[in-house]
C-alpha cells in the first residue's frame, strides 16, 4: 500500500494543539513512503492525532469532569519508536483478521489458505506486516473527519482475493470518535477489522486500570484453550468472573482461581455481545467504562457480534511512553469490536467470508462523557 496524501492539514500553522507530540516527529519520508501527521478536532475541545503509519491513533485529549484534558491512549513521541514496537499494535488499525486464526490455516470452498504463524502457533492480527504496518493513504475531509484507503494485494500475508479498504474517522460534537470501516474483494475472502487503542481514562502511564469501572453487555464469551484459540463454546458468564453485566471495577476478580484466567494470564477474551440494537444505525451498546476519580466515561458502541477485552496483561513497565512514564502492569485496556477469533474455523461463529459483489461493512463508535452526565461546553 503506498501513501499518496491528498490533503494533509497544516496543523503546525493554523491549529493550537493540546497534545504534547510535536508533528515534525511524524512527518518524514520512511522506506519511500510520506508520513503525515493528521488532527482531528470537535467544537467542544477533544483532539483526536492520527498517522497514516498503520491508521494510529496517537492521542485521543479527553477532558476530566473539572474539564481537563487528558491525553487517554498508549504510544510513543516519534514514528520511529511506533515502528520498533510494532508487534504492541499501540492505537493501531488491524487486519486483514484481526485476533488469531489457529496454525495459521483455512480454508474457503475446500481450498486451503496458509498464512503467517506470528504468535506461536497462530497468526494474529494480520500476520508479518498486517495493516498496523503499512502506509495509507489519507485525506483529511475537515477540521474533524479523516478518511484513509489503500489495496491489500491478492495473496498478501496469505489472503486471497485484491482486498480495497477504506476507513473513516469522524471526531462528532457529541464527543464520539466514530470508526467505519469499508472493503471489497474481487475473491472470496475473509475480513475482520477491528481498531487496537490502549486506553487508561486516567491519563496515558497514570499506572493501573484495575480501578476502573467496567460493564460489558454481554451474557456468554468464548473460552480459549492453551493457544488461546476459542473451543468453540460459547459459555455463560453466570456465576464466573468474566460476568460484567453489572459494573463492577476490573481488578476485582482478576486474581480468582479461574482457569481462563491463568490461560489468558488476565482478561484476554471475546465477548457474545447482546444484539439489543438502539435506532437506526444497527449500533449497540457493547461496553460502559468509568474511571472515578477524574470521571471520564467511555462507551463502546458497535454493530459487531463480538468484543475483545484485554487487560493489560503483558505490559510489564519496559515500555516507556510518551509522556516518558513506563507503561506498567495492567496499564491499560483494550475494548476490541470485531468477529469472533478463528471463526473460519469455527462453524458455530458469525462467518467473516466476503464474497466478490458484497461490501464489508462495520461501525465503531467511542463516545466520552462524565459521570456528572455530558460534557458541559459553551
Amino acid at each position: 500500500m503506498s501513501c499518496k496524501d491528498m490533503n494533509p492539514l497544516k496543523t503546525e500553522k493554523n491549529i493550537e494543539l493540546k497534545t504534547i507530540l510535536k508533528p515534525e516527529n511524524f512527518k518524514s519520508n520512511s522506506d519511500g513512503h510520506d508520513t503525515q501527521f493528521y488532527v482531528l478536532q470537535n467544537k467542544h475541545g477533544l483532539e483526536a492525532i492520527f498517522s497514516n503509519y498503520g491508521q494510529r491513533l496517537l492521542s485521543l485529549m479527553v477532558p476530566d469532569r473539572e474539564g481537563k484534558f487528558k491525553d487517554i491512549v498508549l504510544g510513543f513521541e516519534n514514528l520511529q519508536r511506533y515502528r520498533e514496537a510494532r508487534e504492541r499494535y499501540f492505537g493501531a488499525f488491524v487486519g486483514r483478521y484481526a485476533n488469531r486464526i489457529s496454525q495459521g490455516r483455512f480454508s474457503i470452498a475446500g481450498k486451503e489458505y496458509t498464512l503467517a504463524t506470528n504468535n506461536g502457533a497462530n497468526h494474529l492480527h494480520g500476520g508479518y506486516i498486517g495493516f498496523s504496518d503499512v502506509f495509507w493513504e489519507g485525506r483529511q475531509l475537515s477540521h474533524n473527519e479523516l478518511e484513509f484507503a489503500g489495496t491489500s494485494p491478492h495473496m498478501d500475508e496469505g489472503y486471497p482475493g485484491n482486498l480495497e479498504v477504506r476507513v473513516n474517522y469522524l471526531l462528532t460534537d457529541q464527543n464520539e470518535l466514530v470508526i467505519r470501516y469499508r472493503a471489497t474483494t474481487d475473491r472470496a475472502t475473509i475480513v475482520n477489522l477491528t481498531h487496537h487503542s490502549f486506553f487508561n481514562l486516567a491519563g496515558e502511564g497514570s499506572g493501573s486500570i484495575e480501578g476502573h469501572l467496567l460493564k460489558i453487555n454481554a451474557g456468554s464469551y468464548t473460552p480459549i484453550d492453551g493457544n488461546m484459540i476459542p473451543t468453540g463454546e460459547l459459555r455463560s458468564v453466570e456465576g464466573t468472573p468474566f460476568d460484567f453485566r453489572t459494573e463492577k471495577p476490573i481488578g476485582r476478580d482478576l486474581g480468582a482461581d479461574h482457569h481462563q484466567l491463568q490461560t489468558g494470564k488476565g482478561y484476554d477474551h471475546n465477548f457474545v455481545l447482546n444484539r439489543e440494537v438502539r435506532g437506526g444505525d444497527g449500533l449497540t451498546l457493547a461496553a460502559r467504562v468509568l474511571e472515578p476519580t477524574s470521571g471520564r466515561v467511555m462507551e463502546v458502541l458497535t454493530d459487531e457480534p463480538g468484543l475483545q477485552f484485554y487487560s493489560g496483561n503483558f505490559l510489564d513497565g519496559g515500555t516507556i511512553g510518551k509522556s516518558g512514564k513506563p507503561y506498567g502492569h495492567r496499564g491499560a485496556f483494550c475494548l476490541e469490536t470485531q468477529h469472533f477469533p478463528d471463526s473460519p474455523n469455527q462453524e458455530g461463529f458469525p462467518t467473516t467470508l466476503l464474497e466478490p459483489g458484497q461490501e464489508y461493512r462495520s461501525t465503531c463508535v467511542y463516545r466520552f462523557t462524565t459521570d456528572q452526565g455530558d460534557l458541559q461546553t459553551n
